[in-house]
């Protein structure tokens, strides 16, 4: 593997735990939010929306353990599918949101399913990234 793509994965690999921690972060934060995407015909919203927070702040920390990157990988893309009822219950009452932009709640739908293709490219295709990407790299 070049170190080019050892270097463009570990920056891939780091925007994921970003976005997956800023975004479980975020269902403490403003669980009011998720509330309302929430599919009424789910039991105990709160509770889920707590639940599926704590996944993804754990998924997100879990993807930098090289051992069990893959394991990881597979959680966090268990957990985008099982959110998918909620981006499509936004989309459906998208006049619930009058602050967010049509396209913007549009644009979630496929954005899952390449948010999914990232997750795979970086936690389970790419499984021989190493645990320390500066390890090899050249000293000036």
């Amino acid at each position: 593997m070049s170190r080019l793509n050892q270097l463009l994965q570990w920056i891939s690999l780091a925007g994921l735990t970003l976005l997956f921690v800023g975004a479980g972060l975020n269902h403490f934060v403003r669980p009011e939010f998720y509330l309302k995407i929430m599919p009424p015909i789910l039991p105990w919203p709160m509770a889920l929306i707590y639940i599926s927070g704590f996944f993804e702040i754990l998924g997100g920390l879990g993807i930098l353990i090289a051992r069990s990157r893959s394991l990881f990988g597979w959680g966090l893309i268990a957990l985008l599918i099982a959110v998918l009822p909620a981006n499509i219950q936004m989309a459906v009452n998208a006049d619930h949101f009058p602050n967010v932009p049509a396209w913007a709640i549009m644009l979630r739908l496929p954005l899952q399913i390449v948010i999914i293709g990232w997750v795979y490219w970086t936690t389970i295709r790419s499984r021989t990234l190493p645990v320390r990407p500066w390890h090899d790299l050249p000293r000036e």
